[in-house]
Order: structure tokens, then C-alpha cells, then sequence
């Protein structure tokens, strides 16, 4: 049983009887008054420091369970005061590095050198080996700088250069005399270098200051190397490697600013021209564009190697940022105008372009082929003329004049739309057979981020803990973490939700009182539904906590059997048979949530209802109803207009979307609380939402066979993410189109919102789900493209991004599903009160589709516009389209598509 650390006041009363030096250092440290322990510790010899040492491993188990019980303030002060006085009393740089980078015993900044004190004066040797060790350790390193600094000076041994140690270095030194530190500190040019190549700079090297301030890093390495301190090649070489290496923007500004401060000269130029070309073609678009800048600069001056150029060119023409494409288009062409006999090696490297997404940059390296094409030899031709099979349709008769007999027509294949293959539920398997299995996976650090795993974990430590609790006591004290299972019983109350609840419980260290609490708690009356669905979760892992290694909690009901997180009903039926036969009433969040779970739909349902009533209990009864009800749960979904009642001031749509949950008199009055608002205890008002997605895994699983009420729930942190620059919402798209249950409104919004996004991960998700839904035959592609065109007509889906994730879509080779969808909203928008910005890029994918897969028909609106007159961007790609229809349904285009040569 461990006891809490008092700390008293110690005020001279009667005369003391004469203690020890160990008693003296270990009532310092109870005490909380580091600054005396190092010298007490002086006096102290060997057999006297090992003695300590025994008592102060002591003393740190019993703060560690108990610092609950203590001041925080105060705490801290005795930590701190233990971590010195153990760095005096233990013999090796091993142990020393084991206990001074221990978590439990932080010490605070203003006592390490205290902590060096207390280390006496060890041998060079001894000291770089635990300054080497602690370095090692990136967050013991950025908090103890000053100590790992003391112990390198001891030392007179070289600097470690972990990125531990230099953040805390860069944290150390920045202050409003950056410069004059840094020239004064001989660790400034290892330490430099190393943080220019660090994947993720310090942060202090890259807040954001005044260019030229006395704060910017970028400014002050450029002082630094004007002035010797630092060699200039030295600083330019790791930012160039670090911008070549990528990564994102925010941690490249630090190499990039640099490099644009120092102002390399064509000679620095040329000797990193292959790592400017790397740059140029894989790194983000701000950082390529500042590469493409110096190449052209390079080749402006001829000293750009035609080689290197058609290498440049390859690799830039291959990204997706027009402005870039253009560039290095108009660079070629300005090249070429200068050079006629390169053509041989660039023209090559143009026909990049001909897979373009962007006709109209297509369209741009056709022309520049087309005057340049003479020049070239027959095998050079011929590989152009290859590459013009990339080219969309659209161009296909100018580049029949251009390359004439040379470019051979071929069969035209039927057109075959390519949809991801349909792929069948995967079972879950059973749960770990022995303990030491079960403990490897409970340790995982990313078991919450997985449903699935997470419950089969789960089912394994209640089934283990229940055929043998005292060897799962043993294991999980060995295998876990002190921290997480070590603490008075009111202290591992404040566990978050997961597997450390349940472990405290089954260790015995939670209270009763709070475990009744959380079990039976529902949503607040003002619960967002992610809280609602992160409440089911919360209250059975409570209820769990309080059932495990008894003899009420033999299994768990709800464990899922197919990855989605949903449960055979026939498997259920026997899980109840088997609680029937012990003689075990089901916990009732456990039954709960696995009627959520039993696939109503599957062929077997019935024989399963059949079964569940036969077994003559009141849960088999429950089970029985469950699954011969048409609808036990579900939701009905409306948005309010920016001037109805009731609506919100603003006019965001997440603070308009309303679901109602509608009226379950059976699920109000026979789940338990966590679980009533699925029967319409919460109230159909807007439920304003601003949830992360940190704790969004649970979401899908728990509804895994009501695939359009889950979709309502998710509606709120959808549209968030589409009005704000969240990530992460669309991730349970992909458990969506995989569950089970009717679609109604809610799910072709939620796709819809997907696709929106501000996200490109997000809109890539989202994609992945339509598609999935499309190979299964479920994509109601009409109701879709009816939710889209709204939201793009009202602003709140910007068509760009619509765009960007149609052509993601297209090019996977479902080009005729996306048709479907854009044909649907297109006369809406065509047709809309106000002119739709950026309509010409969904027409531009539309007109890709048409061509592709041959899709016939008409679009009301379409051809207005496209007899408009103007070379806009919307009336080009309007004329395609037309065109395109027109050539599918075998009449001829209304204007062919020219090109000048």
C-alpha cells in the first residue's frame, strides 16, 4: 500500500537528536528544498550514497502514487530535489542517464545546475558518455540544455549534435542578442549546420519576425557569414540539401529565406544545378517556384546545359501548378528561339505536357512542338509523335495535321469504366490467446487510432481477466508503463477513456462511486452528436472498468466480427447462448451497442430473430424485436435557410444543419443512458459544432449497421471543414460507404461536403468513398450531383476544389460515374440566379469525361453559353463540351479545335 509524501513545516522547537547525512539529505529532499542537497551530499562516502540511493528509489515510488495527494508547486520542488540528489548517488553515466531523463523526476530549469553540481567532478570520459546518452533523448535534451551544456564543458569533449540538444540550444541562445551569443558560442557552426538540416527546425529558428530583426534567423546567419563566423558554403549546402529533401512548406522556410538572403552567384549556382532541378520538380509549389526562378536566371545567361534543361523540363512538366507548367513552357520556347539545334533533346521532355490535365496547357506544348518539329531528327519525331497519344481527344485532329501519316490511328477500344473492386467484409480475428499476446497488443501506441483492433484488444483483456485475474494483474504491471497504472484509487479516475480505464479498473484503483457515475451518464441535454457518440464509447469502457475479472463480465457482447465494426446475427445469438448458460445477465452498454452493431439486413437476420426468441430470455427477446424492426434507429436531416426561424445569425452551414433523430419509444425506454439519445432525447435544433477529429475513431464502428444516421452525425464536422481549414473529417467516409442500411439525405450531403473540402487529403477520402459506393452499385449519383449543385450555387463548395477532386476521380478510369454526377448538376448551375465562379474548371473535367468514356446526351444551358463570344475559360471548355457530345452522338463539332503552328 503506498502513502502519500507530506510536507510539513518545519519549525526549532526541542533540540533535535543528531541525524545521519543520509536522514539529513532525505528530509531536504521530503522537504522539497533542492537547493541544500548538493551539499549534503558532499560529505557523503560510497557505502553512505548507495544507502541513499535505496531510500530515495523509495521516496520516488511513493511521490509518484501520490502526487495527486500533493500541492502541485510543491511537487514539483521535491521532484526536482529528488532527481539532483539521485545524480550524486548513482556510480554510472548509465544509470545517471536513466534517472535524470526519467519522466516522474523532471527536473526544473532553475535547479539543474544544481544536478551538476551534485555530480561532483566526474572523469571527461564519464561526463560525455551521460551528456552523450542524455542528448540521445530528444525531450530530455530540449528540457535540460543547461545541464547537458555543463557536462559537454566538463567534459572538453565535442558537442553532440542531436536535434534534442540543438533545440534546446536555439531556445537557450535566442534573445535580443542573438548575434553577439552566437559569435561569442564555439558550438555555433556544428550546431548551425545541424539545425539547417533538421526535418523539423527548432522552432524558435523559424518564428515568424521582422525581415532583417534582430529575432529572424535567416538575417542573423547571413550577418554570421559575412562576418567568418560561419563558412558560407556551410550554410548553404544543408538548406539546399534540406529544400531538396521536402517536406512541408512551414519547415522549409527557415532554408529557403536563407538561401534567398545569401543571393548565391552564378558559380554557387552552377555547382548545385542538379539539386535545383530535384527542387524545381518534387518540392512544394512556393519552394519550386523560387528553384525554376534560378534555373531560368541560369539559363537566361547560357549557362543551362540543354541536358539539364530537358531533365528540368521533365520534371517540372509532370506538376500540377499551372503557373509553373506556363513557365517552363514559355523558358523552352525562349531557349529554343536562341538554340534551334536543342530541340533534339527538349521537344522530348515538352511531350510531359500532353498528359496535362489542362487542355489548355496542352494545347501550349503542342504549339511549341508544332515550330519546332522540323528541326528535329526521324527518332526524336517519332518519339513525339508517341507521346501525342496523351493528348485529350480535343486535340486529336490537330495533331493528326501535325504529324499526319507518322501518328497511326489505331482501333479505338470500347470504352471500359474502371471502378475499385468490391471487397468482401474481412473478418476479425478471435481475440489474443495468451496473456503475453494480449499484453504486446494493449502496449500498441496506436491502438485507439484503431476501432476494430482496439475492441478486439478489449474483448482479450476482459476474457483473459476473467478466467485468470491474478496473471493478468502480474502481466499488465510488468508490461505497461508505471504512470498508467500505478496511483491512489481516486487518482486513475481521471484516466481518459480507453484501455487505461478498464486496466485501473481491473488493478483496483478506481472508485466505485465514479465508476457508477460515468457508466450511467448520458448526453448533456446541449450534447453535439460526436459527444453523443463519444459518450457510447466513454460509458462502456466504465462499465467495463467496473465488470472486469468478475464473474458478471465473462466476454464481451458487442466485440465486432467484421472489420466494418459490425456483428453477425447469428454470431450474437450464440454469444447469448452462452451468457444464458452461465447464468450471466448482460451488461446493459455492452448489449446496447451490440444490437447497434447486428447487421439487420443480412440474409441470416431472420433465422437469427428465430433463434434469439428461442432462447427464452429477456435479451434474446431484445435481440429478437431488433432485427424484425424495419428502422430501431434513424434520422431525418434539414438545413435552414440563413432567414427562417430559429435559424442562426450567421450564415455558416454547419450552425443550419438540423437532424432529428426522431421519436424510438423502445430504445428510450430499454438502453441505457449514454444510448437514449439514439431514440430521440436529443432535441432537432442547430447544434453548433467545432469538434476535431482527434478523437473521431470511435464514430464509425459504433454504427456500423446504420450507414445514414452515422452519416448524420458527421454532417456538422463535414461542413466545418469545408467552410474553415480543418482536416481529418472525411476519414469515416471510407467505414460509410462500407456499412450497412438505406441511404436517405444524409449520406449524399455528407459525400458531397467531402468533396468540398479545404483539404486535399480530405477531398482524396471523400473520393475513395464515392467510388466505393459506385463499385457496390450504391452511389445514387443523381441525389449527389443534387446536393452538390446547391451548395455550389450558394458558395459554400468552391467549384475549384469540386474540380480537383472529380478529375482525382476521372483519372482513376471512372470517368463515366463522374459524368453522371456533373451532368446531373450542371443545368442547376448553368441555370443559377448568379454566375457561378470557376464554373469553367467543372466544365473542363466534364468535357474530359465525354470524351473518355463517349457518354451522349444534351445539357440545358449549354449551348448559350458556349455561342458566347470571349476566349474565356468558361466559354472554351463550354465549347468543348458541346463539341464532345456533339462527336459522341456522331454529329460533327460545331467549331474544330485549332491550333497555330
Amino acid at each position: 500500500m503506498t502513502r502519500s509524501v507530506q510536507v510539513t513545516d518545519v519549525r526549532p522547537s526541542a533540540p533535535e537528536p543528531a541525524r545521519s547525512g543520509v536522514e539529513r539529505l532525505l528530509a531536504a529532499v521530503i522537504a522539497g528544498r533542492p537547493g541544500e542537497v548538493p551539499a549534503l551530499l558532499e560529505p557523503l562516502d560510497t557505502a553512505e550514497r548507495k544507502a541513499a540511493l535505496t531510500r530515495l528509489r523509495t521516496l520516488r515510488a511513493e511521490v509518484r502514487a501520490g502526487e495527486r495527494a500533493t500541492p502541485p508547486s510543491v511537487s514539483d520542488r521535491i521532484r526536482s530535489a529528488l532527481c539532483v540528489a539521485g545524480a550524486g548517488c548513482l556510480p554510472t553515466p548509465v544509470a545517471a542517464a536513466s534517472w535524470l531523463g526519467a519522466r516522474d523526476l523532471r527536473i526544473r530549469a532553475e535547479d539543474q545546475p544544481l544536478a551538476l553540481a551534485a555530480l561532483g567532478d566526474p572523469a571527461p570520459e564519464w561526463a560525455a558518455d551521460l551528456a552523450g546518452r542524455l542528448a540521445r533523448r530528444r525531450a530530455v535534451a530540449e528540457h535540460s540544455y543547461p545541464l547537458l551544456h555543463g557536462l559537454i564543458v566538463r567534459s572538453g569533449y565535442a558537442v553532440p549534435p542531436t536535434d534534442g540538444y540543438v533545440t534546446g540550444w536555439v531556445r537557450d541562445l535566442t534573445d535580443g542578442r542573438l548575434v553577439e551569443r552566437l559569435r561569442a558560442d564555439p558550438q555555433t557552426p556544428a550546431l548551425v549546420a545541424h539545425a539547417l538540416a533538421m526535418a523539423e527546425p527548432p522552432e524558435a529558428m523559424t518564428r515568424p519576425a521582422a525581415r532583417g530583426g534582430t529575432g529572424y534567423w535567416p538575417s542573423v546567419l547571413r550577418t554570421l557569414v559575412g562576418a567568418g563566423v560561419l563558412d558560407r558554403a556551410q550554410v548553404l549546402d544543408p538548406c539546399v540539401s534540406r529544400l531538396l529533401r521536402g517536406g512541408p512548406l512551414r519547415h522549409l522556410r527557415l532554408a529557403l529565406e536563407t538561401v534567398r538572403l545569401l543571393e548565391p552567384d552564378a558559380e554557387e549556382l552552377r555547382e548545385r544545378i542538379p539539386d535545383w532541378i530535384g527542387i524545381a520538380a518534387d518540392a512544394p509549389s512556393l519552394v519550386a517556384g523560387y528553384a525554376q526562378d534560378l534555373l531560368v536566371e541560369l539559363a537566361s545567361a547560357g549557362a543551362l546545359p540543354s541536358g539539364d534543361l530537358a531533365e528540368m523540363t521533365a520534371g517540372v512538366l509532370l506538376r500540377t501548378e499551372k503557373k509553373l507548367v506556363r513557365a517552363q513552357l514559355a523558358l523552352v520556347g525562349t531557349v529554343l528561339a536562341r538554340e534551334p539545334g536543342a530541340a533534339g533533346e527538349l521537344l522530348p521532355a515538352v511531350t510531359e505536357a500532353f498528359g496535362n490535365e489542362d487542355t489548355d496547357l496542352q494545347e501550349r506544348a503542342l504549339t511549341l512542338v508544332g515550330r519546332h518539329l522540323s528541326a528535329v531528327d526521324r527518332g526524336v519525331r517519332r518519339e513525339v509523335t508517341e507521346a501525342a497519344a496523351l493528348l485529350s481527344p480535343t486535340h486529336r485532329r490537330a495533331a493528326e495535321e501535325l504529324f499526319g501519316a507518322d501518328l497511326k490511328p489505331g482501333a479505338v477500344a470500347a470504352y471500359e469504366e474502371i471502378l475499385p473492386p468490391v471487397s468482401e467484409a474481412q473478418l476479425v480475428p478471435p481475440p489474443a490467446t495468451t496473456v503475453e499476446e494480449l499484453m504486446a497488443e494493449l502496449v500498441l501506441d496506436r491502438l485507439p487510432e484503431q476501432p476494430v483492433v482496439f475492441e478486439r484488444a478489449l474483448d482479450g483483456l476482459v476474457r483473459h481477466a476473467h478466467r485468470d485475474r491474478a496473471a493478468v494483474v502480474r502481466a499488465v504491471r510488468e508490461a505497461l508503463p508505471a504512470p498508467e497504472h500505478e496511483g491512489p484509487s481516486r487518482s486513475s479516475a481521471h484516466l481518459a477513456p480507453g484501455i487505461t480505464v478498464v486496466v485501473a479498473g481491473l488493478l483496483g484503483h478506481l472508485d466505485p462511486a465514479v465508476v457508477d457515475l460515468r457508466r450511467t451518464r448520458g448526453p448533456d441535454s446541449g450534447a453535439c452528436l460526436h459527444q453523443a457518440l463519444s459518450g457510447v464509447l466513454d460509458a462502456r469502457l466504465w462499465e467495463a472498468a467496473g465488470l472486469v475479472g468478475t464473474g458478471a463480465l465473462p466476454f464481451l457482447l458487442a466485440a465486432p466480427t467484421l472489420h466494418t465494426g459490425a456483428i453477425d446475427p447469428l454470431v450474437l445469438v450464440e454469444r447469448l447462448r452462452e451468457y444464458r448458460d452461465a447464468g450471466v445477465e448482460p451488461a446493459p452498454a455492452d448489449l446496447a451497442q451490440a444490437l447497434l452493431r447486428v447487421l439487420r439486413a443480412d440474409p441470416s437476420a431472420g433465422r437469427a430473430a428465430e433463434r434469439a426468441a428461442a432462447l427464452g430470455t429477456r435479451a434474446g427477446g431484445r435481440l429478437a424485436a431488433w432485427l424484425r424492426r424495419d428502422a430501431p434507429v434513424g434520422a431525418t436531416v434539414r438545413l435552414l435557410r440563413p432567414d427562417e426561424d430559429g435559424a442562426p445569425p450567421r450564415y455558416h452551414l454547419s450552425d443550419r444543419i438540423v437532424v432529428d433523430l426522431g421519436e424510438r419509444p423502445a430504445v428510450r425506454a430499454e438502453f441505457p443512458p449514454a444510448f437514449r439519445w439514439l431514440g430521440g432525447a436529443l432535441e432537432a435544433i442547430p447544434r453548433r459544432c467545432r469538434h476535431g477529429v482527434e478523437d473521431r475513431a470511435p464514430w464509425a464502428p459504433a454504427l456500423p449497421a446504420d450507414r445514414e444516421l452515422l452519416a448524420a452525425c458527421l454532417l456538422a464536422t463535414l461542413a466545418h471543414s469545408v467552410e474553415a481549414d480543418a482536416r481529418g473529417a472525411t476519414e469515416p467516409l471510407t467505414a460509410l460507404a462500407e456499412a450497412d442500411g438505406p441511404a436517405g439525405r444524409a449520406v449524399p450531403l455528407a459525400l458531397a461536403l467531402g468533396l468540398g473540402c479545404v483539404d486535399a487529403d480530405d477531398r482524396l477520402r471523400a473520393v475513395d468513398a464515392v467510388l466505393v459506393l459506385a463499385a457496390r452499385g450504391e452511389l445514387d449519383a443523381r441525389r449527389l450531383a443534387t446536393e452538390l449543385a446547391w451548395l455550389v450555387a450558394e458558395g459554400t463548395v468552391k467549384p475549384n476544389r469540386l474540380a480537383d477532386a472529380a478529375r482525382t476521380a476521372a483519372a482513376t478510369g471512372a470517368y463515366r460515374t463522374v459524368w453522371a454526377i456533373l451532368s446531373a448538376m450542371l443545368p442547376v448551375l448553368l441555370d443559377a440566379d448568379k454566375p457561378v465562379h470557376g464554373l469553367g474548371e467543372l466544365l473542363a473535367v466534364a468535357a474530359d469525361c465525354v470524351e473518355r468514356c463517349g457518354a451522349v446526351g444534351e445539357v440545358a444551358g449549354l449551348d448559350a453559353l458556349a455561342s458566347g463570344r470571349g476566349s474565356t475559360r468558361l466559354v472554351v471548355q463550354a465549347g468543348r463540351l458541346l463539341n464532345a457530345l456533339g462527336q459522341a452522338a456522331g454529329q460533327p463539332p460545331t467549331e474544330p479545335v485549332r491550333i497555330g503552328l
